[in-house]
């Protein structure tokens, strides 16, 4: 009888040792698997951005144009270098950042294509980190305003330019920056945002001056 109760507990711890054995090598199938480079992440979320609706105003810029602006933008003052350029800051408030507007009177065509090939230059500066380059033909004969809206696809510096002009006299040239590091995935919302306004702005261009 001794010897059958000490054979059931031999067997009995046989039974638990396997038992641990099975337990140490299933615990680490788990931790493998989910360590493991295949399997599935999760998707990475963003921050929802609230901004207000979408609401413009009439404005005017170095006193040549006057435009539907956001009332999230506000314009601030005009400057002039030396090279006879005028330059504009515009804020675009809980967007932080900055659309920059550069002005050029112009005489000649010769003159005209050099600043659309300038404006080209610009482009190209931020094709290399672009993934893709969509770009708006905006042609209005009743405004006389001709230009290329240009939207940047990718993690590059600047989203968003533009350029407008009446083709014999006034050229515009626009480039938005943002206050904070590129990241096209978690700006996409933003930039979705901003870009309405931007082609409400664009396309709201009349000329005061010739």
């Amino acid at each position: 009888m001794l010897k059958k109760t000490a054979f059931v507990v031999k067997l009995n711890l046989v039974v638990l040792l396997f038992e641990l054995v099975m337990l140490f090598y299933f615990a680490n199938f788990l931790i493998a698997f989910f360590e493991s480079p295949n399997a599935i992440p999760k998707p990475r979320t963003y921050l929802r951005a609230n901004f207000p609706e979408h609401q413009y105003h009439d404005d005017a810029a170095f006193g040549i144009f006057k435009v539907k602006a956001a009332d999230i933008f506000t314009l601030k003052d005009s400057k002039t270098d030396e090279k006879g350029q005028f330059t504009q800051e515009i804020d675009l408030g809980p967007i932080n950042g900055t659309l920059r507007l550069l002005y050029r009177k112009f005489d000649t065509k010769d003159s005209l294509a050099t600043l659309i090939s300038s404006a080209h230059k610009e482009k190209e500066f931020h094709k290399i980190m672009a993934d893709r380059i969509d770009f708006e033909n905006i042609i209005d004969f009743n405004r006389n305003v001709f230009g290329t809206f240009f939207n940047f696809k990718g993690n590059t510096a600047v989203n968003y330019q533009f350029y407008l002009t009446d083709s014999s006299s006034n050229f515009v040239w626009g480039e938005v920056e943002l206050n904070c590091r590129p990241n096209y995935d978690s700006l996409k919302q933003t930039n979705d945002y901003l870009k309405v306004d931007l082609l409400k702005f664009v396309n709201s261009i009349e000329w005061t001056k010739k």
